[in-house]
């Protein structure tokens, strides 16, 4: 795989906008459609807030090139803090809109704590 970009972000809020940005570079770097962007951001989005309300600090968000077919595969990690945090009615929503709007959701999960989020768009997604 192709790496595009690799992001370590602090998990505020006011982050989720420059973060929204590099990913709509992203997508159309990688040559996706217009709707393909605005969903592959909303679920870079919804992973992050997943991360922070699960009691992250921080995460990475790496962006990358399948070896086929165009496109690109996103991975989120939460990285500094706990993740004690119960599931939300947030988090089901968050995780419904994953699964409808991106291709291939894996979620990593450490003694059954949500850790990472990895998913994919197609090129013409």
């Amino acid at each position: 795989m192709k790496e595009y970009l690799c992001l370590r972000v602090p998990l505020r809020r006011e982050m989720m906008t420059t973060v929204r940005l590099a990913t709509g570079g992203v997508c159309s770097a990688a040559a996706m459609s217009y709707d393909g962007g605005e969903d592959c951001k909303v679920c870079v989005t919804e992973s992050l807030l997943l991360l922070m309300r699960r009691g992250y600090s921080a995460a990475s968000v790496c962006f990358s090139a399948p070896e086929e077919g165009g496109g690109v595969r996103v991975c989120v990690t939460g990285s500094e803090g706990s993740c004690g945090q119960a599931a939300s009615d947030e988090d089901e929503i968050a995780l419904a809109l994953l699964n409808a709007l991106a291709e291939d959701v894996t979620m990593d999960r450490d003694g059954g704590a949500l850790k990472a989020i990895a998913f994919a768009f197609g090129q013409q997604a």
